[in-house]
């Protein structure tokens, strides 16, 4: 069963790395989007707690860390998506289960295989792969280095989201925790932007540098955010049963196989190409997540 919660959320997850990516691409403030995302998750997490009405115990206070990694990653791909390509954002996003399977064993002792050890040097060599593309040189970093931010801190996410069900934290409640902290977060941030914001437009001099002001309103934004958020949401509702149910590196593994639905939107609707260095590592980083599916 925990197969068809981590596929699921595949599918959910893969939907909201394209939302992103084309939101990254209109005039809107990032911050405010990516708060209504989290107040949408908000509020859904607290209607359902209202009616499932599940016991709060210590272990959903986890969704604190939750909150604050997810901030991050969510962050760090959507800057990503806006500055690098999105084929290498996506294979970065999909690898969160190397950084898992290692703290998984640092942390439960759920200890790698011959197997998984070698998927692993798989997807490694399909990141180096990547990594020196050509296209990809010292002075075209910013992609590659978002994407990297993006990996870890889902990484942490998910090991985060298991340490909540292994202290006995309920789904929802936890959920409506790393949602509200989240939440908060980008609402500073889009505060700290906009008073950035006005004060660079007071003291730069009229007509010396075009108006950068996002130019979508601010209920726009928030209206478009709460639809995005709840592909976020759904994922996540998906992510923690099957975390209970499943092992954690492997569950991660399948989740991260929604790199398949962003890559095929941007090669279909995106027209990106990919080099013979990025399709080699695009195979070895796909065939890695493959094998440490098989071996599970």
């Amino acid at each position: 069963m925990w197969l068809v919660y981590a596929g699921l959320a595949c599918l959910c997850f893969g939907l909201r790395g394209i939302l992103y990516q084309w939101s990254s691409q209109k005039p809107l403030d990032r911050n405010l989007l990516l708060f209504a995302v989290y107040l949408s998750g908000t509020l859904i997490g607290v209607g359902l707690n209202f009616i499932v009405q599940p016991e709060w115990t210590p272990g959903v206070w986890v969704g604190l860390f939750m909150g604050v990694f997810s901030f991050t990653a969510n962050a760090a791909m959507y800057k990503g998506f806006a500055v690098g390509k999105a084929s290498l954002i996506a294979i970065m996003a999909g690898l969160p289960p190397v950084v898992v399977v290692i703290l998984a064993y640092g942390l439960w002792g759920e200890a790698l295989t011959w197997g998984q050890g070698a998927a692993f040097l798989v997807i490694i060599c399909g990141i180096i792969l990547i990594r020196y593309s050509s296209d990809l040189s010292f002075s075209n970093l910013k992609g590659l280095q978002w994407g990297i931010i993006t990996l870890i801190s889902f990484g942490l996410t998910d090991v985060a989201s298991k340490q909540a069900v292994l202290w006995g934290g309920e789904t929802i409640p936890t959920l409506v925790i790393m949602y509200a902290t989240g939440m908060v977060l980008f609402f500073i941030s889009w505060l700290w932007g906009r008073n950035k914001r006005s004060s660079d437009e007071a003291q730069k001099e009229p007509g010396n540098s075009p108006d950068t002001k996002p130019n979508w309103s601010f209920s726009k934004t928030i209206l478009w955010g709460l639809v995005v958020g709840v592909s976020n949401i759904s994922g996540m509702l998906l992510l923690l049963p099957a975390f209970k149910l499943g092992v954690t590196g492997l569950v991660s593994a399948v989740v991260a196989m929604n790199v398949l639905i962003i890559l095929f939107y941007a090669r279909l609707f995106l027209k990106e190409k990919f080099n013979r260095q990025e399709t080699a590592g695009i195979i070895c980083a796909f065939c890695g997540m493959i094998l440490l599916r098989l071996i599970g």
